[in-house]
């Protein structure tokens, strides 16, 4: 007879996690036990957790007081890909946390995100790799803690964590990645291309499970999407996205038209 685990006890050690080369094995682990059926989800109250665990360094600031570095610079070089990092480890613990947290949601929903913490956690170790090739380490510079804040700020329902991070702040890189293969194109770095490369392909799918689980939720409680979703934005008082929308990546990740076409609206247009 098979003995089956606690998800929960699994997800917490992996949360609580500070060494990034453990919450990378812990992550990686909990897919693959997951998906051999040796966890189980019974029996199981939420309760509080402190923050996840992190390393001590990188030392974290305001977005503010991020410095700006010339990417010709070899430091300049390793801090955009360093930024990079440091949201990928952050994205392991916001989908850790979705498993550990939404535990009215189905099965299907906890395995989606156990797959997305461990993709992550493959992202952050591709990354670390690029760092220390240019002979730096996950640390070495400053970051924030914007992705977390986003993370408990919607804490109290999984609706609002689909409509605020995947489809959102996750989509948001979906935006950036072109325009920063550009960037490190120009400079010939075509190995952290590649790596950007099987980042943006898998997050994709990420704001794709993030959109199939909202819709669900919008369905189970009557809503229409657009309007929630525009509703969530307001109460979160996040604003328009400026810059370039990477529309194809949007449509393959599940975005319909009238949102797309919605969020290229003017913020002084949707005034009137």
């Amino acid at each position: 007879m098979q003995n089956h685990q606690s998800l929960y006890h699994r997800l917490e050690a992996a949360l609580l996690a500070c060494a990034p080369d453990d919450k990378i094995r812990l992550a990686e682990a909990l897919l693959c036990d997951w998906r051999a059926g040796k966890l189980n989800r019974q029996d199981a109250p939420l309760y509080s957790l402190p923050d996840p665990g992190r390393p001590v360094r990188p030392l974290l600031v305001s977005p503010r007081q991020v410095p700006r570095r010339r990417l010709d610079t070899r430091e300049g070089h390793a801090a955009m890909l360093h930024a990079i990092a440091h949201i990928e480890f952050n994205a392991i613990n916001l989908a850790l946390d979705a498993a550990w947290r939404f535990r009215e949601m189905p099965d299907e929903f906890a395995g989606d995100w156990l797959r997305v913490a461990a993709e992550e956690a493959g992202h952050f170790a591709l990354l670390q790799g690029r760092l220390g090739a240019l002979g730096f380490g996950y640390g070495d510079f400053e970051a924030h803690d914007g992705l977390w804040r986003a993370c408990m700020m919607t804490d109290h329902d999984a609706l609002a964590r689909m409509a605020l991070v995947p489809r959102v702040l996750e989509a948001r890189g979906l935006d950036a990645t072109p325009a920063i293969q550009h960037k490190l194109a120009g400079i010939g770095d075509r190995d952290s291309i590649a790596v950007l490369d099987i980042i943006l392909r898998d997050e994709v799918g990420h704001v794709a499970i993030g959109n199939h689980w909202f819709h669900v939720l919008c369905r189970e409680r009557n809503l229409d999407p657009v309007a929630t979703f525009r509703q969530q934005l307001a109460e979160h008082d996040i604003g328009s996205h400026r810059g370039c929308y990477n529309l194809a990546a949007r449509r393959e990740a599940g975005f319909s038209e009238a949102e797309l076409a919605w969020l290229q609206t003017p913020p002084d247009s949707l005034a009137h």
